[in-house]
């Protein structure tokens, strides 16, 4: 199967983004900051991967003082469609009825379950 890019951004470079969501706009040491709250990495990884999304396109950064202030060019919002459209693409056939099927299943074997009726609900694989 041929690689091709993908919109979505792997985990690394998504912790990154999401801290700059949060800030809306920072250096690396703030980025670092958020980013250790839940995985704490060496300053010059988090400027590497800020690097690595701004040759992607999916950040901004302009020069103040000594040092950059990077700033996401695409919302939080933006990039959950870009998600689901390529979760739709990939396992659905780009249907969104197949998607929304699926789920209401996975809705029934919840409420199954919260019920007692047996071991039921969604496979976090996919998650």
């Amino acid at each position: 199967m041929k690689k091709t890019a993908r919109d979505v951004p792997p985990p690394l470079e998504l912790l990154c983004l999401k801290a700059l969501w949060k800030l809306e706009e920072g250096n690396v040491k703030a980025v670092q900051g958020v980013v250790g709250e839940t995985r704490p990495l060496a300053y010059t990884t988090i400027m590497t991967v800020l690097e690595r999304l701004l040759r992607k396109g999916k950040l901004a950064r302009r020069k103040v003082g000594r040092s950059f202030v990077y700033k996401p060019l695409a919302s939080q919002e933006e990039m959950r469609r870009v998600a689901v459209r390529e979760l739709l693409d990939a396992f659905f056939g780009g249907s969104e009825d197949d998607l929304l099927l699926f789920l209401g299943r996975a809705d029934t074997k919840a409420a199954a379950a919260a019920a007692g009726e047996g071991d039921a609900g969604i496979d976090t694989v996919l998650l």
